[in-house]
């Protein structure tokens, strides 16, 4: 597919009230009247019903319009203004919690008697929490968001429009109904068109249709149809692939036919991915615990005689104890990093939860051409009486040979003069090119490789009329004069229409009649090269009576040349992708276009398909089918080809898939994949072939356009969510350390609580963000795509990874609680006697919040590895966690014993043996740890146990 497609800058789209959106609607129904009744207009009534002439519009006339119907560029995607954007990170059920608890801290510390400054502290602590996580969250989004709007706006589009009569070249956006563009080979369309000229030509409608085969356009009037199969009309973001022309456009942004393709995506939901629900699911649950939690123990400690707000403000710290004030950030700096690994090989993400639900794909839905294959037509086999010549080389650069090239030169000759194609030397970065048909540049090449210069035939026997393809005859023929002042015929086109048309066969230079045996050799040629995938054309020649002799002289009596076989090959990297996507466990389900015979045997090439007879399923065959019979088919065929689909038929099958519980990536590049893309849970579109629609309905880009590229951003998913489930363990473990001995406490009848929530913050932001954010960077292990995809369903709490955190948080809890009580207990002091500017207090609380950020330190080495132990792992294989877990310690030294710091937190210094003793306890956890991946690595290794 062609680069320059229409694109569209990022606008600012205002808010409409009822009366705007009937002003903008009329102008769009009066284009929509036009596409229905210009095609059944003679070319010159085309310029009275448009109101414009063969000289164009003046710029007057253009100004008008252009203030009527809008700019030529489809609507932006509503964003909502920053501001908005940014309150909507307080919407968050964490941020709530949070923001409840800050606002009843304020109101705690109003109501007490004496204000404490501690209180004040703890609002204004939590406060800045909740500020610092949704400015996190806010920059992630906008720096994603940045970087689709510079995706989209790539190239400039410009188009060749005549202005006051003048030949003008103008921005496509600034195209109004009326004007009159110039459109030649190579050229996108820049909006809905009539053609009033048409010389040659035909239109590329792959982008509309998914088909690439070009299509002849004429500018005579045809008889009223379907718009889209007007013969004299041409469509915004298709191209002109051959030929030139003159068109009026009559349709413009949304009213035209992308715009309506635009519309259908706009309306398909967008899914939630795994992630976001299991988050959402996970917030619920943490956010009632903690409330739930913090209200029994105040029920519990307020028929005690403690202080009203006291007693308040110990269960609020029992709350924030339990939520995981740095999980958003955490979560979305992880998911960051993500999508930084994942733009390094080729893939963007638009949004940051999108990197972890590739990690859960099951099913991949490809398109075949430029994503399986490199979208550049090869000729492998020539046929010519009876004999095969096989071409070598690859792609459009002249490089390769044809075996025996003598008794196939008139038959590549034949072919190329037959041409409308150029084919384009490298410039700068730009290899080897095609300016036009793919096909017809791929039998440019041919001939160059059997030492013709198509030029030189050209000059040599000028081409003196054309009969274009057309989707009736399935032909193509050109009329040239020899030197002689003789005249030929050359015609190419599908071998069954040119073989019916044929009587003879060329045979060393002479003609001879083609016998009924010979006819059947040469379709049994045909079905043979068609078997192989391969695109299959007949090349014929007559001598004719003149320069443009009737249509029916020209395809009759032909003398068949031979047969030309090419293919598209293959990526080269997709067999290793698709194998490992095997491996992984992760269907795959080619949907193309394209003939089954072409589709079966590409899939065979890169490995999709490898049974004998794989099931193939055309869209007419999908039409019949229900919804019932539709999911029998899903889960019957473990290999499955979608062959001849439409836009519909996609949609519907990825909706079936995600019905039968899979996870469903889609790949597209045309905007006819568009509501796919969206409605899928990963919708992946091409980013150098690929539409504006396309990429905006699309949550990640290949920039490379390689399916390769999807591979390795399946096992980077998997990555991040296996390093999610990492810090997870690691935050909430040790939130069991910060809630135990605050429970302990209040049982034990002690007045104070053994950690503060201003210390609990400190911890949970200053101590533990870094390591996690470090467990979050954790390289992509080599085993992550040698097991199946997770079940849609599965909890990421799941009884596994519950367990762990008990396990983890409950060496902790009794480490700090030792601490603290053989503190206090060694003070010889009643527990009545102890208040909050005790010395010893102090230091107790202090031992706390030592003991949990030291068992932290430990806890994330433990964490790296669910079965392996952490020292044959490496111990500095991830320096950046070493660093961050340092960094933690040194903060808390800082709390220890900076004045400022011993203020604001009520700690104490600690003296060596003090830190001594919270490092065995910290020893003690790894070595607990390392014990219990030991027992599970023995059970594995038991002849009855699971693989590792």
């Amino acid at each position: 597919m062609s680069s320059h497609l229409v694109r569209r800058r990022p606008a600012v789209v205002r808010q409409e009230g009822p009366a705007t959106r009937r002003a903008a609607e009329r102008p769009r129904q009066g284009q929509q009247d036009a596409a229905s009744a210009l095609p059944a207009l003679r070319t010159s009534a085309v310029f009275t019903a448009t109101g414009s002439s063969a000289r164009g519009l003046t710029a007057a006339e253009a100004a008008g319009r252009r203030a009527v119907h809008g700019p030529n560029e489809l609507p932006a995607v509503k964003r909502g203004r920053p501001w908005r954007r940014f309150v909507a990170q307080f919407t968050d059920l964490f941020a709530i919690v949070l923001l409840v608890s800050s606002a009843l801290t304020f109101l705690a510390y109003w109501l007490g008697r004496p204000r404490e400054p501690a209180t004040l502290q703890l609002a204004l602590a939590i406060l800045c929490v909740v500020l610092l996580n949704a400015g996190i969250g806010f920059a992630q989004e906008y720096s994603a968001e940045r970087t689709a709007q510079s995706l989209r706006a790539m190239v400039p589009h410009t188009c060749r429009v005549l202005r006051d009569g003048e030949r003008r070249e103008l921005p496509a956006r600034e195209l109004v109904p009326g004007d009159v563009v110039i459109l030649e080979a190579g050229d996108a369309v820049p909006a809905d068109c009539r053609l009033v000229e048409a010389h040659e030509a035909a239109v590329n409608n792959a982008a509309l249709t998914g088909e690439s085969d070009p299509v002849a356009r004429v500018a005579e009037a045809v008889p009223p149809g379907p718009p889209l199969e007007a013969r004299n009309c041409v469509w915004m973001g298709t191209d002109l692939v051959a030929g030139t022309g003159k068109a009026v456009v009559f349709g413009t942004g949304a009213a035209t036919e992308f715009g309506r393709i635009f519309r259908l995506t706009a309306a398909a939901p967008r899914q939630r991915t795994p992630l976001q629900r299991q988050v959402a699911v996970m917030a619920r649950r943490v956010a009632g615990a903690a409330l739930a939690t913090g209200a029994a123990l105040f029920a519990i400690r307020a028929p005690s005689g403690q202080p009203f707000v006291d007693t308040f403000v110990f269960s609020l710290g029992v709350m924030v104890a339990l939520v995981p004030e740095g999980l958003p950030a955490t979560l979305s700096v992880s998911l960051a990093i993500g999508v930084r690994r994942m733009a390094r090989r080729h893939a963007l993400v638009k949004q940051l939860l999108a990197v972890e639900a590739l990690g859960s794909t099951s099913v991949i839905c490809t398109d075949k051409t430029g994503t399986l294959t490199q979208a550049e037509m090869t000729v492998v086999q020539l046929w010519a009486d009876g004999v095969s010549h096989s071409v070598t080389g690859v792609g459009y650069a002249p490089a390769g040979e044809v075996a025996d090239p003598g008794p196939v030169r008139e038959l590549l000759r034949a072919a190329a003069l037959c041409c409308n194609a150029r084919l384009v030397p490298p410039s700068g970065r730009e290899p080897w090119r095609v300016l036009g048909d793919t096909t017809e540049g791929a039998l440019l090449v041919a001939a160059g490789k059997a030492g013709l210069d198509p030029a030189r035939e050209e000059a040599r026997t000028p081409r003196v009329a054309e009969y274009p393809f057309d989707s009736v005859r399935k032909l193509m023929s050109t009329v040239h004069r020899d030197g002689d002042g003789g005249h030929f015929a050359y015609v190419k086109g599908a071998p069954v229409e040119l073989l019916a048309r044929c009587d003879a066969m060329d045979r060393a230079g002479k003609r001879a009649p083609l016998t009924e045996t010979e006819r059947a050799g040469v379709v049994a040629a045909a079905d043979g090269m068609a078997g192989q995938g391969l695109r299959v054309l007949g090349v014929a020649r007559r001598q004719v009576a003149g320069p443009r002799p009737p249509l029916e002289d020209v395809e009759t009596r032909l003398t068949l040349l031979g047969l030309v076989a090419m293919y598209d090959p293959p990526r080269p990297e997709v067999r290793d992708a698709v194998d490992a996507c095997r491996r992984a466990g992760i269907r795959i389900v080619m949907v193309t276009g394209d003939h089954p015979l072409t589709a079966e045997a590409v899939a065979r090439r890169v490995g999709i398909v490898r049974d004998p007879a794989p099931t193939l399923v055309t869209g007419a065959r999908l039409d019949a089918l229900d919804d019932d019979s539709l999911d029998d088919l899903l889960a019957g065929s473990v290999e499955l080809l979608l062959c001849r689909v439409a836009p519909e038929h996609k949609l519907r099958v990825v909706t079936a898939l995600q019905r039968r519980g899979e996870v469903v990536a889609v790949t597209g590049d045309g905007a006819n994949d568009a509501p796919a893309l969206k409605h899928a849970d990963i919708g992946v579109a091409m980013g150098a072939s690929g539409t504006d629609v396309a990429r905006e309905a699309a949550v990640m880009v290949l920039l490379d356009d390689s399916f390769a590229s999807i591979g390795t951003a399946v096992g980077l998913g998997r990555s991040v969510y296996r390093n999610i489930r990492k810090f997870l363990i690691y935050l909430f473990s040790h939130n069991i350390a910060e809630l135990v001995p605050i429970l302990a406490a209040t049982f034990a009848g002690f007045p104070l609580v053994p950690i503060t929530a201003v210390q609990i913050l400190a911890i949970d932001l200053g101590s533990d963000v870094l390591p996690a954010l470090a467990l979050g960077a954790e390289p992509m292990e080599p085993d992550v795509m040698n097991s199946p995809p997770r079940p849609r369903h599965e909890r990421l709490f799941s009884a596994a990874v519950m367990g762990r955190i008990v396990f983890l948080g409950g060496i902790q809890a009794l480490g700090v609680c030792a601490v603290f009580f053989w503190h206090i207990h060694a003070s010889g002091i009643p527990y009545a006697d102890f208040t909050k500017s005790d010395p010893v207090y102090r230091e107790a609380i202090t031992m706390v919040q030592a003991g949990i950020v030291v068992s932290q330190f430990f806890n994330a080495l433990a964490v790296r590895t669910d079965r392996q132990s952490v020292f044959r792992a490496g111990l500095l294989t991830n320096p950046w966690l070493l660093a961050a877990g340092c960094f933690g310690i040194g903060l808390m030294a800082a709390i220890s014993y900076v004045p400022p710091l011993q203020a604001v937190f009520h700690t104490a210094p600690l003296d060596p043996a003090d830190w001594a003793v919270l490092a065995g306890l910290g020893a003690l956890l790894l070595v607990a740890e390392e014990c219990r991946k030991g027992v599970l690595r023995r059970r594995a290794a038991a002849p009855k146990g699971g693989t590792r």
